[in-house]
């Protein structure tokens, strides 16, 4: 139905009870279609406006309007590393793309299509004059709270902050994305309190410590597939990328390499809290492999290039994973991966099809050997497959649709004990 411009009310009656789709408040509702019910008032544009397409361009939504609120230690999206700033990006602009009325609550220095509610001129963690970070996050959170009425969704990208709020605001649905490790004591009693807020895993994996939570859904990342340029040729290097701490395993890398006999290349993160490790632990390791290169945070652009080089890309994590964006910004390039059996690591990886799934150094050096056997095409295979940013985001339209209609459900239910 691509380019069909739906004019008559009944087909609107139609597709509405066919699809159930979103639905905006009482009083905006009835102005979108007294609008759409005019027909020749409005630009044909404005009135297309109303409606996205659905991922397989077969039937028509009406567009929701959807409050994003991002991490403010990174701009969306990242200048550098950032794993969820990146994710809440692409998330953004495809919704924005479909026609979605976005708002993100973000960093000021951020980019975006979306209408931008900034905090802070600067990213928390490049703005050396920030002290306090909860105290932005707190605030974020009181300004999208007190525009509700603005919303259909709010979707919180960080962490229990707004539970409390959205509680205290039935008019408008929430949902949180979880993005971190949650295997904490800490986190226990508070989920036992909030289970009536939704919330959504990055993987399966992930959620497995806090079963009592209210779980409404897995969407895996997803990312552009022109993102990342798909390098057909192997290259002549091992690839580290990520941050510099005790569970990422770097250290681990650099045995892995050095008992391969291949360079290794890591692209690194060095926060405040690792420095110590890094120096102490880190860097003479490295030092004493010649093979090793340290070369720092890189780009984006940088990134295709580093990960589409290399022969394959090292994961050798010892902690439970949330997800490991790395994996799908390597398949994307056609770099095998080799990764540590680990928190996500069994569902994201297909296994001797996008790389190796191991449990030893011993099992690495082996998948080193191995990893000429496999073809990069097909890497690239299961990326397309498994973790377009399409996908994703058509994942989210799907709770986002549910969680609204139970939204209006449980006001209809509400207003019929009054009468």
């Amino acid at each position: 139905m691509a380019g069909v411009l739906i004019q008559a009310s009944s087909t609107l009656r139609q597709v509405a009870a066919a699809r159930t789709p979103f639905l905006l408040t009482l009083e905006q509702s009835s102005q979108e279609w007294r609008a759409l019910n005019r027909g020749s008032q409005g630009s044909a544009a404005e009135r297309q406006q109303k409606f996205s397409l659905s991922s397989d361009d077969s039937v028509w939504r009406m567009a929701m309007r959807i409050a994003q609120i991002a991490p403010l230690h990174e701009s969306v999206p990242p200048k550098l590393y950032g794993g969820t700033e990146r994710v809440v990006s692409w998330l953004t602009e495809e919704l924005v793309r479909r026609g979605h009325e976005v708002t993100l609550f973000a960093s000021g220095d951020s980019q975006t299509q979306a209408r931008l509610i900034p905090f802070r001129e600067r990213a928390l963690r490049l703005d050396p004059t920030a002290i306090d970070t909860v105290a932005p996050h707190v605030l974020m959170v009181e300004k999208a709270f007190q525009m509700a009425d603005e919303f259909d969704i709010i979707h919180g990208h960080i962490d229990y902050y707004p539970y409390a709020l959205a509680r205290r605001h039935p008019q408008v649905s929430f949902l949180a994305t979880l993005h971190g490790r949650l295997d904490i004591p800490e986190l226990q009693p508070l989920y036992t309190e909030f289970q009536d807020i939704p919330v959504v895993s990055i993987s399966n994996a992930q959620r497995l410590p806090l079963p009592q939570a209210r779980w409404v859904g897995t969407v895996y990342h997803g990312l552009p597939l022109d993102l990342h340029r798909f390098y057909p040729e192997k290259g002549d290097y091992l690839a580290f990328l990520g941050r510099v701490s005790p569970e990422k395993g770097l250290d681990t890398a650099i045995e892995i390499a050095a008992r391969a006999g291949m360079p290794l290349k890591a692209a690194i993160k060095i926060d405040a809290v690792d420095r110590q490790y890094y120096e102490l632990e880190i860097k003479p390791l490295a030092s004493r492999h010649p093979n090793v290169e340290i070369i720092g945070e890189i780009t984006d652009q940088e990134k295709s290039e580093f990960l589409g080089k290399a022969y394959a890309v090292l994961f050798p994590i010892r902690w439970p994973e949330p997800f490991g964006l790395v994996m799908i910004e390597a398949m994307a390039c056609g770099t095998p991966v080799i990764a540590t059996r680990f928190g996500s690591v069994p569902e994201v990886m297909a296994d001797r099809r996008s790389g190796f799934i191991v449990d030893s150094v011993e099992e690495a050096v082996e998948a080193v050997e191995k990893v000429g056997s496999l073809s990069r095409a097909g890497v690239r295979q299961v990326f397309e497959e498994r973790f377009s940013v399409e996908r994703m985001v058509s994942d989210y339209e799907a709770l986002y649709r549910q969680l609204v209609n139970e939204r209006q459900e449980m006001s209809r239910r509400r207003q019929l004990n009054k009468a």
